[in-house]
């Protein structure tokens, strides 16, 4: 994560449908090798878990890699989270739903 970042930014939610023992282990396990991904919080709902990680190309990545490795479907939405003061480019904050087998 870049220096000047807040501990709880986040680009990327990765939402695990139902939860899975196995699947959130993998996901903390795959955080933990990369030094530029953190993890800004998690938040344990009825329908399962949602993990707020601050890179969304990592979430995309990862999202594929969950449905290689455990079967199930992935769905990758976006939403419009602000414009960047500096630049004027739409920024964006992406959704990977991964509902394992």
């Amino acid at each position: 994560m870049h220096k000047s970042m807040h501990h709880r930014y986040y680009e990327a939610t990765l939402q695990i449908r139902p939860f899975n023992q196995e699947v959130f282990q993998c996901v903390i396990k795959e955080v933990g090798r990369r030094k530029d991904v953190s993890i800004a919080k998690i938040e344990e709902l009825k329908t399962g878990i949602d993990v707020f990680l601050s890179s969304q190309r990592f979430a995309r990545a990862l999202g594929k890699k969950l449905k290689d490795r455990f079967g199930g479907s992935l769905i990758i939405s976006k939403k419009i989270n602000r414009r960047d003061r500096q630049t004027g480019i739409i920024l964006y904050r992406a959704t990977v739903l991964f509902r394992p087998k």
